[in-house]
């Protein structure tokens, strides 16, 4: 067994410490009330209210005979290089490790480092500056103790029994083990050197105390964790960036629809129209511009993949808003949108449908197949590999067999008989009607300047929606890789509010000007436009692997960038889903207004 599993049996034992009794409240945010009753747990007894001190766990022994030994304890020194961290929960809380940061703040963390190192050179790394006696050049210090603070807030003065708890905090400590400390578990810290040259034994230990409060009530428990968290300036200067770009976008659009336009319609649409043919603009190609597109069946999918998403998104987002979705209902936010995607198969389906019957298409079964099983088969093979090698490195994060399997079961038995009611439904639908009616032979394009030019317009496109989220996404990319608590929803729904509308003035703009230019094919080009800014999405994860991240070995990058690619694909099926709408409505708007012959 290696050292740390010793350690983490530990950890399994504080969430069965008490005997609880619950009440009725929403799932998964029930507030649970301990009562005094034994409960062995595992190899240690841990009582609600019973103070313990200085309790041994476990003791691990390393001898230089052994290379599995030698293995083992290579493994924990290097967790401690890379500042690998314990995440414990208590009643469903982390618990925590509060320490001073810049200017007299405090800032709780929901995990503690296994140990930290003192380098060749006599410098300490990460956690060993907390400690001066971490002094010993090319000497690991095991954080082997911990005295750990539980806060419970008591009824004894309400309307319910039993008590609360408000907090779980701990203070790790490195303590080298022996019997003249063995009541007090106080001494010189636990030195590993960098070289294994003699046997070492290696004890792990707790104390708990437990404390009363009547400041602090179970629901504002959280609060002590998310006050410390110094992001909520950030935030607003990133609202503020996001809406002067929406601004400047919104003014440009204005101008294009309220004074251009304007002009162009009343140009085109005046009585000497011989004289309006000569002219050149977007009204030229009104008998081109809503020629299907290449590939239409490809595009119908992506867009009913991007409609099923843009939902799921929307409702999950304003649900997180109104507290459902909280860190607090640890699972909730995933779990929620996995339900909410197998549910909206229908819209995903009837999408699909719609256009690619508008696009005159005929093979509909293979349109309705590949809408249900194209981008979630892509996502769920990714999302399999990556899972299959956490299952290899024996990790604690791998998926059970069992989970994967229910998940193809709502995919096969759910979403995709529902994606087929929603084709069926789209396909009884009469064809779209455009406002002009197509030309039976296409019209040449002119030659094109480079700025409107498919490339060069496409990447263009996706830099302002970008501009808007990617101050949002660090610090989401903070939560999902550096174990950080996201929860400022708000921020992010306004966000999304935000990122919706300047994805679609960007693709509107990008499109009046390619249509300005003759360029009449907008249907690919108006999905890719704001759909590219998961390009750049994917640039910025990039950058932020190799300057926030401390990952090396082949098979964690792989997981990094497994992943990745899973969020790259929806942002993009996400984005370009809603620039084609924008484009598709201005584009129906703006010639349904005109005179044509």
């Amino acid at each position: 067994m290696k050292p740390l599993d010793l350690w983490f049996r530990f950890i399994c034992s504080l969430s069965v410490i008490f005997l609880s009794v619950s009440g009725f409240y929403l799932p998964g945010l029930a507030p649970v009330s301990f009562c005094e009753e034994d409960k062995k747990t595992g190899d240690c007894q841990f009582t609600f209210k019973k103070d313990e001190a200085c309790q041994k766990v476990c003791t691990k022994s390393y001898d230089t005979a052994k290379l599995e030994d030698k293995a083992n304890l290579d493994f924990l020194k290097r967790g401690m290089q890379l500042n690998y961290q314990h995440h414990w929960i208590v009643d469903n809380m982390p618990v925590t490790w509060c320490y001073d940061v810049e200017d007299n703040q405090k800032y709780c963390n929901p995990g503690f480092p296994i140990g930290c190192l003192v380098t060749a050179e006599g410098r300490p790394k990460d956690a060993c500056v907390i400690n001066s006696e971490f002094n010993k050049k090319n000497t690991f210090y095991v954080f082997n103790h911990v005295d750990i603070t539980i806060t419970y807030h008591s009824g004894e003065h309400e309307n319910w029994n039993g008590a609360r708890l408000v907090s779980a905090r701990l203070e790790p400590k490195s303590v080298k083990h022996s019997s003249e400390n063995s009541q007090t578990c106080q001494g010189p810290p636990m030195e590993i050197p960098g070289e294994f040259s003699s046997n070492l034994n290696l004890t792990y230990s707790y104390s708990v105390t437990f404390e009363s409060t009547d400041l602090i009530k179970w629901a504002s428990r959280w609060d002590y964790i998310l006050v410390s968290m110094p992001h909520t300036n950030i935030q607003w200067f990133s609202i503020m960036n996001s809406l002067v770009i929406v601004l400047f976008l919104s003014g440009m659009v204005a101008m294009i629809m309220l004074r251009t336009l304007h002009k162009d319609i009343a140009r085109y649409n005046q009585v000497d129209q011989e004289d309006a043919q000569e002219e050149s603009g977007w009204k030229q190609v009104h008998g081109d511009v809503f020629r299907p597109p290449q590939k239409g069946m490809l595009l119908s999918v992506f867009l009913g993949q991007g409609t099923q998403i843009f939902i799921m998104t929307f409702i999950t987002l304003f649900l997180a808003c109104l507290g459902f979705l909280s860190p607090a209902n640890r699972g909730a936010l995933m779990t929620c949108a996995v339900v909410l995607w197998v549910l909206l198969g229908t819209p995903a389906g009837y999408v699909s449908a719609r256009l690619y019957k508008s696009f005159g298409g005929e093979k509909w079964k293979t349109s309705v197949f590949l809408t249900a099983l194209l981008c979630p088969g892509i996502v769920f093979a990714d999302f399999f590999l990556m899972n299959l090698i956490l299952w290899v490195e024996g990790s604690s994060a791998a998926i059970p067999f069992g989970t994967l399997v229910a998940v193809l079961g709502l995919w096969f038995g759910i979403s995709v008989p529902l994606t087929f009611v929603g084709a069926y439904f789209g396909f009884k639908k009469p064809v779209i009607e455009h406002p002009v009616r197509t030309n039976q032979i296409p019209r040449q394009i002119p030659e094109q300047s480079f700025f409107t030019k498919p490339v060069p317009g496409i990447i263009m496109g996706g830099i302002l929606p970008f501009g808007c989220i990617f101050i949002q996404l660090f610090f989401i990319l903070n939560s999902i890789w550096s174990h950080q608590m996201y929860y400022m929803f708000g921020f992010l729904f306004l966000v999304f509010i935000i990122l919706v509308i300047t994805c679609s003035e960007a693709t509107i703009l990008l499109c009046y000007f390619h249509l300005c230019a003759e360029d009449y094919h907008w249907w690919w080009r108006s999905f890719l436009t704001s759909g590219f800014t998961a390009v750049y999405l994917f640039v910025y994860a990039i950058h932020y692997f190799f300057s926030k991240l401390q990952i090396q070995g082949a098979a964690s990058t792989i997981l990094y960038f497994g992943y990745t690619m899973i969020m790259v694909l929806i942002f993009f099926l996400f984005t370009g889903t809603i620039g084609f709408f924008a484009c598709f409505w201005f584009v129906h708007k703006i010639y349904s207004v005109v005179k044509v012959d």
